[in-house]
Order: C-alpha cells, then sequence, then structure tokens
C-alpha cells in the first residue's frame, strides 16, 4: 500500500508485483500504568498510594507528550530504506507466469490478455506479457478499470532487474523505479526476467508521495499518507481508511515512547508499523514487519513542518 504501511509498501518499492501484485505494507506496549508502578516501587511504602496516584497521571501526560510531538508532516528518505526479506520468486515460462512469494501465489497466461484472479485486494483482473526477451510487462486491473502497471526490466548481464511502476490505487497516481539484485537463476527455458530477485533501491519516486502527516491529540491520531486517511483512538477498534480501494482497516496503539499501526485485511494483519521519534524531535524511525511472510522494511523521515 505505501512504502511506509503495510497496506502499501509492496507496491511502492517492487511496483504492483510480485510479492502480491496488490499495487502493494514493534513490539511490547509500555503502558502508562507500568510506568507509574516502576515509579511507585522507588518511594516509601506509606506514600505508595498517593504517589501512585501522581505518577500515574504524570506518566500518562509523558506518554501523551511523546506521541503529540508526531504531530506534524515527515519525509521519508527514500536512500535509507532497508529491506529484509526472502527473494522475490517468479517465472515467465512456456506461456505461463507464476509467482510462488505472492500473497497468495499466482499463475496466469503470459498472452497479454486480462485474465480474472482472486484473493487480491487491489486487482481483480491481470494480464502478463513477455515484451521483449529482456522485459515483462504486467497491468492491473480492479473493477474494469486499470489501476496499476509494472515493466520488469533484466540487465544485458542479467544481474540486475529494474522495475517500472505505476500505481492509481492511490491519488494523486505514483510513478516510479527500483532496482533489484539477481539471488537466484531463470530456470531452464525461462524468460531471463525469471528468478529471484533481492529488492535493492529505490530510485524514482515522487517527493510529495514520501509525505505522511500525523495530527495527535490525546488518544485520537489522525493519519494522511498519498491521499488515504484515518482517524483512530489509542486502544481503540481498527477502522477503515478512507481511499484506500483495498478495504484494509488500521488499529493504533502505543509501542514503548512510539506508536504502533496494526494493519488487517479481512479479519488478517498484513503489516504491524512502528514509529519512533528521535529525541529532538526532528526526525523519525519506522519499522514495517508483514507477519504474512516475516519480511521488513524500515527507514527514517524528518520534519518538514
Amino acid at each position: 500500500m505505501s512504502i511506509r504501511r503495510g497496506r502499501l509498501i509492496e507496491r511502492a518499492v517492487i511496483g504492483t508485483a510480485p510479492r502480491d501484485l496488490k499495487g502493494d505494507i514493534r513490539m511490547k506496549t509500555m503502558t502508562c500504568t507500568a510506568i507509574a508502578a516502576a515509579l511507585v516501587l522507588a518511594l516509601p511504602g506509606c506514600n505508595q498510594q498517593e504517589a501512585a496516584d501522581t505518577n500515574e497521571g504524570a506518566a500518562t501526560e509523558v506518554a501523551a507528550a511523546d506521541l503529540s510531538a508526531l504531530s506534524g508532516t515527515w519525509k521519508t528518505d527514500k536512500d535509507s530504506l532497508k529491506f529484509e526479506q526472502k527473494p522475490d520468486e517468479f517465472a515467465l515460462k512456456d506461456g505461463t507466469y507464476s509467482c510462488t512469494t505472492c500473497i497468495p501465489p499466482l499463475t496466469v497466461a503470459a498472452d497479454g490478455q486480462f485474465h480474472d484472479v482472486t484473493g487480491r485486494p487491489y486487482a481483480d483482473s491481470i494480464s502478463v506479457k513477455a515484451a521483449d526477451d529482456k522485459t515483462i510487462e504486467i497491468h492491473s486491473k480492479k473493477g474494469g478499470k486499470e489501476v496499476s502497471s509494472l515493466t520488469m526490466s533484466v540487465s544485458a548481464d542479467g544481474t540486475s532487474l529494474t522495475r517500472k511502476f505505476h500505481d492509481a490505487t492511490v491519488n494523486p497516481a505514483v510513478d516510479g523505479t527500483s532496482t533489484a539484485t539477481r539471488a537466484g537463476p531463470a530456470p531452464a527455458g525461462a524468460h531471463a526476467a525469471s528468478g529471484q530477485w533481492t529488492p535493492d533501491k529505490l530510485n524514482e519516486y515522487p517527493d510529495e508521495a514520501l509525505n505522511t502527516t500525523y495530527k495527535i491529540e490525546g488518544d485520537t491520531v489522525n493519519s494522511t499518507y498519498q491521499g488515504q486517511t484515518y482517524t483512530a483512538e489509542l486502544g481503540g477498534p481498527a477502522v477503515p481508511i478512507q481511499g484506500d480501494i483495498g478495504g484494509t482497516t488500521v488499529a493504533v496503539s502505543r509501542e514503548g515512547n512510539g506508536l504502533k499501526e496494526t494493519f488487517s485485511r479481512e479479519g488478517k494483519v498484513v503489516g504491524e508499523l512502528v514509529t519512533t521519534i528521535s529525541a529532538d524531535g526532528n526526525s523519525i524511525t519506522w519499522v514495517n514487519i508483514d507477519p504474512r511472510d516475516g519480511s521488513k522494511v524500515s527507514g527514517t523521515a524528518n520534519k518538514t513542518n
């Protein structure tokens, strides 16, 4: 769904394939009560109850202040992106395109025609073809409207792959390029771009699409990213993300001194994003984990206003 959010992350970094062709995203939570309890243990026994009440209130204010510091617009440094995952694996062979690491796995005729697919929140039909002996083209539609395209071209020496993608599932649409390094050979008789590939770098991406805006007031979190928004309560139920055609929901909570966003679709978690602000308040570090395959993407962002 985006560079940062689990619902967008594969789409932004590797285009609309091969991870799940959707056009597509922090550990133990420290509660205010736990902080207060830690403070109380250091006080004389006769003052524990009064101190607990006072310190719990103070701890709540500290935690709220920590999260309110996230309010503002943050621009991700694309050069800071780090990918930790198993290689993507796909092949175009004998007129068929198959992707074993897609979620769910995909097999579709590579004849340049659109074919219906299921289990994919950002596409209900996909077209695949070999544009030439070095290039594979993929187009995706939803509801009869083309929503994304991807061109994958292998280098002359066969060791690197350039992906050029167009993503119209967000508003405004995003165009960009990324590269991957070969991690495994193409199967015998398969197209030259086939094989295993490890995401390497996001080369081109619109500056405005790198921005995330948070507004945090008390326990209310509002977030805007690539034309998609939500307003949710800390510790509250998951809410729909407005503008997301994939039907993603998000629940927010505190994670240590940071914010955790848990993204789900059809009741299954697809991304867990934890954002932590720096001591000087000028930058954030974020980590997104997709529990479906254990893949992780991390990066840093700087405050712009």
